[in-house]
């Protein structure tokens, strides 16, 4: 197999992690309309790209009618997942495809996606029509009507008429947002034409290939989600970002819905120093410079939107938000960026000696952020001095001790991994030697990866600090510290994605003479086209597992001492995800605890930690926010009344403050990040009782 790449970070680059390039004008894009058919390399590749996943995905899966059924709700959801373009009729038209979807896999047949998309094509034509003539009518926001906004459960309407209803309140929510976000009647008409011309051209600008990797997609996350194919054209923009640094605000985008949403918040860029988006966010519109106007984006493809994000290093550009977990009908929230040149390696650890005051005591701690494992492999493999998260924090350490630190918090939050070796290498400073974590293929195979350094680095009180998004690298090493009882896990459960990835380019397999030889089980590429290109496959071929031998997987590393949070474990993280692969458990790895952290000590901190969370004014007014927060957000039905509306904005945003200064660690001068806070009198107790 050619050119694999190994990714252990919570997800891929993908979408549209800003290249470098001009700054462009605030143009509409312009998109052509054309009927849409498969062609024969994409039937190809869908026959071989089955067999290719049956043979070499971790997880075993049967091709039966059961699977057949899972693969095609996928795909009716990514094609109309909000029930608000296709009749029940529709729908029900389809069904001589669900079981049989397994047999057109395996023979290259793709009548059934394009059948469908082709008429929600036509659908959405029809419907953009009705829209137009909506639009020219006034609304009333003094009635006392409702909208359910989470379509996606919603049964699939019986008539046109029962559609017309729906988004009669669906345009009529949308002219009510902007109305509560100051824009003028005119202006809101004509926003809301533009966007919805917009969503029609993208549909129309839709072509085969886009429909196949749509389906394929809807096949390859059937068996887990982190199995994707990418055709050509997102093959090669993702090699491309992978490779070089770019010019923007460091954050790749992905299409989610209607929306152009924030898929990761890369380390080092912009919008992770503004430190106020985080993954799901949603980008509204698009300003440049201090003084430009608005373009609204909702409805962009992905790839025109970056063209207004990215540009000119130290130019100016501004972004409206709406939060990704944000309640029904919550207002956006603006963000002045100012792009750079991002460069991976720039996102290092930061270390720094904390005066802290606790109990009328005064403590001297030290704080490391880390923000992912990184290491410069091609300078590792000259021999050379080259930087790695292991050797910066032993930096740290070292003058930690020389400057009298009486113990250390780690902050992995929002940390979605990077190298395995960092995260093993890093392990390795706060104990003697050992295995740090296991790893399983498909066959069964499991290697045991070790720290054979026996130096200790340092030995004192440690807290690694966690939340939901820190996944992957981190979660191996949170997981070791907490198996060899070296350090107190605070915060909240880890995401909880303990599988392995690769990538496999299937021009590199398919058009290579020695494939049909060398891989009998895969030898479909006879009769492929040596000009054509074929995209690349990501698939789980390992996991993870802790030398404990649990699994990582679903489950993550859970914390010993619990911190305020806003997210259900359930709600966010791997568990969410219906085709994660479950956990499980191996044998155990043979390893010494240093029982530095034992059960009498998570009892005595875990007493103190209540006795704050009981009578801190800070912690307690968090807690009452989360409970408030938890509340709202489920609420998924709002108002067309503008005044009760207005009510609703204003009580979901009093509570979103305390929200956003916990998900980012933001500070304004006046308020702290009370979770690394909290950590941080955790500590001053674990130095206290030993």
């Amino acid at each position: 197999m050619k050119k694999i790449l190994v990714l252990f970070t919570l997800t891929g680059l993908f979408g549209c992690f800003e290249n470098k390039a001009q700054n462009k004008v605030s143009t509409v894009p312009s998109y052509g309309y054309k009927e849409l058919v498969p062609t024969r390399t994409q039937e190809q590749v869908e026959q071989f790209a089955t067999q290719f996943l049956s043979y070499h995905h971790y997880q075993k899966f049967k091709l039966d009618d059961n699977f057949s059924s899972k693969v095609w709700d996928n795909f009716l959801k990514d094609v109309d997942g909000g029930h608000s373009y296709f009749t029940k009729a529709d729908v029900e038209s389809f069904e001589k495809y669900r079981y049989g979807i397994d047999e057109d896999l395996l023979e290259g047949d793709l009548t059934a996606p394009f059948e469908v998309f082709n008429l929600f094509r036509k659908r959405y034509k029809d419907r953009y029509d009705k829209i137009m003539t909506l639009l020219d009518k006034p609304f009333d926001f003094t009635s006392d009507e409702t909208f359910e906004t989470d379509r996606d459960k919603a049964p699939w309407a019986t008539s046109e008429q029962e559609l017309d209803d729906v988004w009669s309140k669906i345009v009529k929510s949308q002219v009510l947002d902007l109305k509560l976000s100051g824009s003028k009647d005119s202006a809101i008409v004509a926003t809301l034409k533009d966007r919805y011309k917009r969503w029609e051209s993208r549909i129309a600008k839709w072509r085969s290939e886009d429909i196949f990797q749509a389906f394929m997609n809807a096949f390859s996350e059937s068996i887990d989600p982190h199995t994707s194919y990418m055709i050509p054209s997102t093959a090669a923009q993702f090699n491309i970002e992978m490779s070089q640094s770019v010019e923007g605000i460091g954050a790749s985008l992905k299409n989610e819905g209607d929306y152009v949403t924030i898929a990761e918040v890369i380390p080092g860029g912009p919008l992770f120093k503004n430190g106020k988006a985080v993954k799901n966010d949603r980008i509204m519109a698009v300003a440049q410079g201090d003084n430009g106007a608005w373009q609204d984006i909702v409805g962009w493809l992905t790839d025109d939107a970056v063209k207004l994000i990215r540009g000119t290093k130290g130019t100016v550009v501004r972004i409206r938000l709406l939060p990704g977990d944000a309640p029904a009908g919550s207002a956006t929230k603006e963000l002045r960026l100012v792009r750079e040149k991002v460069k991976l390696e720039e996102a290092v650890a930061k270390g720094e000696v904390v005066p802290f005051k606790y109990n009328g005591k005064d403590f001297k701690l030290g704080v490391i952020d880390i923000p992912m494992f990184y290491r410069d492999f091609e300078d590792a493999r000259k021999g050379g001095d080259f930087q790695s998260t292991t050797k910066d924090v032993k930096r740290f350490l070292d003058e930690f001790k020389a400057k009298g630190v009486e113990g250390v918090v780690i902050d992995l939050r929002n940390n979605g991994g990077g190298s395995l070796t960092e995260a093993i290498n890093l392990t390795g400073l706060f104990i003697t030697k050992g295995p740090v974590v296991q790893r399983r293929d498909n066959n069964g195979g499991v290697d045991v990866e070790s720290d054979t350094d026996p130096e200790l680095v340092y030995n004192g009180p440690l807290v690694i600090l966690q939340n939901r998004f820190s996944a992957s690298a981190s979660e191996i090493f949170a997981g070791a510290i907490q198996d060899y009882k070296r350090g107190l896990i605070v915060g909240e459960k880890s995401f909880g994605k303990g599988t392995v990835q690769q990538l496999v380019d299937l021009d590199q397999f398919l058009l290579s003479p020695r494939t049909a030889s060398t891989d009998k089980k895969a030898s479909a590429n006879v009769g492929f086209d040596q000009k054509e290109k074929y995209g690349q496959l990501k698939l789980t071929t390992e996991k993870f597992y802790r030398v404990t031998g649990n699994s990582t997987q679903r489950k993550g590393v859970s914390a010993d001492i619990i911190l305020p949070s806003p997210f259900d474990p359930e709600e966010m993280g791997e568990s969410s995800q219906p085709t994660a692969l479950p956990f499980d458990q191996i044998n155990t790895s043979t390893y010494e605890k240093t029982n530095i952290i034992t059960d009498k000590v998570i009892s005595k901190l875990q007493e103190k930690y209540n006795e704050r969370l009981n009578s801190d004014a800070a912690m307690k007014q968090l807690v009452e926010d989360l409970a408030e927060y938890r509340r709202t957000k489920d609420i998924t039905v709002v108002s067309l009344n503008e005044a009760k509306r207005k009510q609703e904005r204003d009580e979901n945003e009093k509570h979103r403050t305390a929200i956003n200064k916990l998900s980012t660690g933001e500070k304004d001068g006046k308020d702290k990040d009370l979770i690394l806070s909290e950590s941080e009198r955790i500590l001053c107790d674990l130095i206290s009782i030993k």
